[in-house]
């Protein structure tokens, strides 16, 4: 659309970054948006920051290719990729009883995403909370989806209880170095997978041990663990449930390939009740207000702390996303906007 046709004179009134086709960060661009507006139940939010997930990658270049089912099978159908934001309640719909003008708060927009503008609209019963005052935007940003995917992880899908021994795999990512804090926060012994650069991050955000896998195998640590996250999704089931204790789970988030993803999903849960050991299930529901308020108290009483590795302003995403891709980051990637 070009926002210099007459009938929508007057309608563009944000920044945005938007991208019209499926591909690689070129595709791209910072335009003039429509400012969202809100229903009887939603919040208007001026956006202040918001984050980078795996899942915007997954959107922008529709890999894999479920994301088309999704989202538009040849074409994007939501032109604004971002799932976390935090920032301003500016106006709030007549319905609305959480929040208020002014509000600081955080949240996650869920699958149809828009973070990574200037406003963003979101339901007043969605995955959101207010802002602590021990925590600034970018910090708040860099939480929602990351963290919740960790929650979710460890204590639904998980079960996990205080003193388990629990190993998990890339844990230096953003999802990963949020599972070690929130582990260590409910009393577990964590042991934390990651590289060789990142083993003093893992063992400040907590762990009680770290393995390198440049060097060592974690796969080898044979009936070790109560429950083992695995964050990256690129080994065999055998290798995630040799070091599992029986009567012990395996939860996996994050996955490499669609190939090791279908062979785990087809031949995880079988195998693993031969061993007496819980595959768990993919998460099957987004994160809740509920979940919101417990990152928020986690965040209030610093048992949580967000590992920000850079920050952009919002005009250099691609440039962030190239980042993200390529040079392997070690936490989370916030983009912040430039007239804030």
């Amino acid at each position: 659309m070009n926002p210099n046709e007459p009938h929508l004179k007057g309608r563009y009134s944000m920044k945005a970054m938007v991208y019209r086709r499926y591909g690689a960060p070129d595709v791209l661009r910072l335009e003039e948006a429509e400012k969202p507006a809100p229903g009887e139940h939603d919040l208007l939010v001026k956006v202040k920051a918001s984050s980078l997930n795996a899942v915007d990658l997954h959107f922008l270049r529709a890999s894999p290719a479920l994301v088309r089912f999704q989202n538009g099978f040849f074409r994007p159908k939501n032109k604004i990729l971002g799932y976390d934001i935090a920032g301003l309640v500016e106006t709030v719909g007549k319905k609305v009883t959480r929040f208020k003008s002014g509000d600081a708060v955080f949240g996650g927009l869920g699958f149809c995403m828009g973070g990574f503008a200037e406003y963003a609209c979101i339901r007043e019963d969605a995955f959101m909370a207010g802002i602590p005052g021990n925590i600034t935007f970018e910090q708040a940003a860099a939480v929602p989806g990351a963290a919740a995917a960790a929650l979710i992880a460890l204590h639904q899908r998980g079960k996990l209880e205080s003193g388990q021994k629990v190993l998990v795999n890339g844990a230096s990512g953003g999802t990963g170095t949020f599972s070690v804090q929130i582990a260590k926060a409910a009393g577990a012994r964590v042991t934390g997978v990651c590289s060789t650069r990142n083993l003093e991050r893992v063992r400040k955000l907590g762990a009680d041990q770290v393995i390198d896998y440049t060097r060592d195998d974690f796969s080898l640590n044979e009936s070790d663990y109560d429950l083992l996250l695995d964050n990256v999704g690129n080994r065999s089931v055998e290798d995630l449930l040799r070091p599992v204790r029986s009567g012990g789970t395996v939860v996996i988030v994050g996955f490499t390939s669609m190939g090791l993803m279908l062979k785990q999903s087809l031949f995880g849960p079988g195998a693993a009740r031969k061993r007496h050991i819980t595959w768990a299930k993919p998460a099957s529901e987004e994160p809740t207000p509920a979940h919101a308020e417990t990152l928020r108290d986690l965040l209030e009483t610093g048992k949580i702390v967000p590992e920000i590795e850079k920050s952009y302003p919002l005009k250099q995403l691609p440039e962030a996303i190239r980042y993200m891709e390529t040079e392997h980051a070690k936490a989370k990637i916030v983009i912040v906007m430039e007239n804030t």
